[in-house]
Formats: C-alpha cells, sequence, structure tokens
C-alpha cells in the first residue's frame, strides 16, 4: 500500500492527534464505564461483540476475531465469563468440539445499561467527530 506522505500538512498531523485523542478518550470513558458495572473492558468489549453476533456466529473464535485475540486468550475471557455467569456455552449439533456462546440474562441486563450510556456519550462527542472526520476531506 503506498502511502502519499508528501501531501501531509500541519494540519493533517493536527487533525490526526485530535482524532486520535477524541478515540482515546472515548475509550477511556469506556473503560470506566465497564469498570464501574464490574467487569473488565474487555469482558464488556466480549458482551458487546456476542450481543451483535448472529447466534451461528457466536464462538470464541468469533470473540477472538473481534477482540483482535490469540484464541487461547479468548477461551480464557470466555472461560470468565461463564464463571461470572454472564455467558452461557450449548454444543452444536454439527460439530460437538464448537460451542455456541450465549449471553444469560443478567448479562443482557447488565449490557443494555452500559451500552445506553454509551449511546449517550457518542451522540455528546457526534458534532465534535464529524467536525475531525470533515477535516480529513
Amino acid at each position: 500500500m503506498e502511502v502519499d506522505n508528501a501531501a501531509l500538512k500541519d494540519e493533517d498531523y493536527e487533525a490526526l492527534a485530535e482524532f486520535r485523542f477524541a478515540l482515546r478518550q472515548f475509550q477511556a470513558f469506556s473503560d470506566e464505564r465497564a469498570t464501574e458495572m464490574g467487569l473488565t473492558p474487555q469482558q464488556h468489549q466480549a458482551l458487546l461483540a456476542l450481543r451483535a453476533a448472529p447466534a451461528e456466529d457466536a464462538t470464541v473464535g468469533f470473540v477472538a476475531k473481534r477482540l483482535l485475540l490469540k484464541p487461547h486468550s479468548a477461551t480464557g475471557l470466555v472461560d470468565r465469563l461463564e464463571k461470572s455467569g454472564l455467558v452461557t456455552r450449548h454444543a452444536t449439533a454439527t460439530d460437538r468440539r464448537q460451542a455456541r456462546l450465549q449471553l444469560t440474562p443478567s448479562a443482557l441486563e447488565l449490557l443494555a445499561g452500559l451500552s445506553a450510556t454509551h449511546r449517550e456519550e457518542i451522540r455528546r462527542l457526534r458534532p465534535l467527530l464529524q467536525n475531525l472526520l470533515a477535516r480529513f476531506g
């Protein structure tokens, strides 16, 4: 992939820095909210990924892919979620070695509260993000 770095101006660097700063602020907000609810940020991300996934895709492999984890790390994460009563495993009919993951009612309730809070923060940040994105033309 070729990049035309000769065309970058001071404003481009400033816009990139501001955009990354806004993303890091949102990430810090998200991490704090998850922690307040008794989850690690990674557990929150896993629950959100599973909630958004089609049922047939809700596997440890899917969690690994969505969270950019190695399979053994995703397995450990799902094991902890299962031990916490937030996820259940169900063997598939076609491959008994692979399990579909399902969020428990308590996970769904927890995630609903977290997601509502995140949606409000994104709505609050929308004008800033739109302005920053517009700077990239």
